[in-house]
C-alpha cells in the first residue's frame, strides 16, 4: 500500500476560500458552508453553513467560527449526488 502524500495546510486552505468545503469535528459534528476566511492559527469561517448530527442534518446556522483545535478533517464539497452524499 503506497503511503499518502503530506500536504502543506496553508496553501490547500487559501485555495478551498470561497468554495464550499464539508468539515468534521473531532466529536462527529459535521459542518457544510462556503469557506469564508481562514486565519492564521487555521480557525475557519463558514458562510451559509448546515450542521449535521449522526448523518441527519439538524438545520442552517448561518454563518459560524469553527476554532482549529476541533477540527479533524477539512475537504471540498465541490457537488452533491441525488442521494446527499458529497463527490469531490
Amino acid at each position: 500500500m503506497a503511503a499518502a502524500m503530506p500536504i502543506n495546510p496553508k496553501p490547500f486552505l487559501n485555495n478551498l476560500t470561497g468554495k464550499a468545503v464539508f468539515v468534521k469535528l473531532k466529536w462527529g459534528h459535521e459542518y457544510k458552508g462556503y469557506l469564508v476566511s481562514v486565519d492564521g492559527y487555521m480557525n475557519l469561517q463558514l458562510a451559509n453553513c448546515e450542521e449535521f448530527i449522526d448523518g441527519d442534518a439538524t438545520g442552517n446556522l448561518g454563518e459560524v467560527f469553527i476554532r482549529c483545535n476541533n477540527v479533524m478533517f477539512i475537504r471540498g464539497a465541490e457537488e452533491e449526488d441525488e442521494e446527499g452524499e458529497m463527490r469531490e
